[in-house]
């Protein structure tokens, strides 16, 4: 295999400790090999940086393994060229003997260019990604709260999701939160809590909410209630940081706003997991591919299969 790097390191990374591994000398003789173990701490970290910096390194590979490699990733940042190798694609690389440590091999395949480095954005984006994807399970949350307190509802009886297409619109939160506390709801009370533009009459959702809520029932939906309340909160308080984080960006998430189907919620998870960099990506089936939304192609002997 010809040599394309003259300083290069390939780091195996472990919950506690890195194994990195530096090649070193002349293109077209036999490298040096110089391999020490650092800890994962940040002390160790700093400590691998400075090793990697003193041997005059410029080119750093590591496994994408777990989440393990990012804190590593975090300090070398901006001080090596880093790549950040597929972990199955370095295993089906030919060549690989059972006796070769992992990060000499790391590093001999980088050394010959034989790793495409995996995509990593800017740290800013990073940071977007984690917060877009929480909100998402924050969101999935809130709606299996939602399904709970629906539940709770038909156990006792009433039948609030016949009467309003939304129960957790201004109508419904209104009476609900009546239910919580215990109200008796008479007829002028309930003209109060229902919006003008409900098409329920207020007889039709007068008989809804006749039901058979119990002492239980009641302590059941306040769980619910309460903890729906703070997801909401939670994700306000997350929308508002995304919308900072995308301060620099509000060109591209007009663009993408501009597109049927698109809202800025939606803008934003594309921008957290593919950056603004499209050149990144050789192709526009490389990125589709890397959305996630690339079709398979499964086919032998000629036949295609779903």
């Amino acid at each position: 295999m010809e040599a394309m790097i003259e300083r290069c390191a390939g780091l195996d990374v472990h919950q506690e400790i890195v194994v990195a591994c530096v090649l070193f000398g002349p293109l077209d003789k036999k490298p040096k090999t110089s391999i020490e173990t650092f800890s994962t701490t940040t002390t160790g970290l700093l400590a691998l940086s400075d090793w990697l910096a003193t041997l005059q390194v410029s080119d750093v590979v590591m496994e994408s393994t777990g989440v393990y490699w990012k804190p590593i990733w975090n300090i070398l940042e901006g001080s090596f060229h880093l790549v950040l190798a597929n972990a199955r694609h370095v295993k089906n690389v030919p060549g690989r003997k059972t006796d070769v440590k992992d990060a000499e091999w790391l590093a001999k395949l980088l050394r010959c260019g034989l790793i495409e480095s995996n995509f990593v954005p800017p740290e800013d984006i990073r940071d977007l990604r984690d917060l877009t994807r929480y909100r998402k399970k924050l969101i999935h949350h809130r709606t299996s709260e939602q399904n709970r307190i629906h539940k709770i509802l038909q156990d006792a009886n009433i039948k609030l999701t016949s009467v309003l297409s939304d129960i957790f619109g201004v109508s419904g939160r209104r009476i609900l939160e009546a239910i919580l506390n215990g109200e008796k709801i008479e007829t002028d009370g309930l003209r109060k809590m229902v919006d003008w533009r409900t098409k329920a009459s207020i007889t039709d959702i007068a008989h809804a909410i006749n039901g058979r809520i119990r002492r239980h029932h009641r302590d059941m939906l306040r769980y619910h209630w309460e903890h729906m309340g703070y997801l909401e909160q939670t994700i306000e308080e997350l929308e508002k940081q995304i919308d900072q984080l995308l301060s620099p960006y509000r060109k591209e998430v007009e663009l993408l706003d501009g597109i049927p189907g698109v809202n800025k919620a939606a803008a934003a998870t594309f921008i957290a997991e593919m950056g603004v960099n499209m050149s990144v990506f050789k192709s526009a089936k490389h990125l589709a591919s890397w959305a996630g939304v690339s079709p398979g192609n499964y086919e032998s002997a000629g036949k295609k299969n779903k």
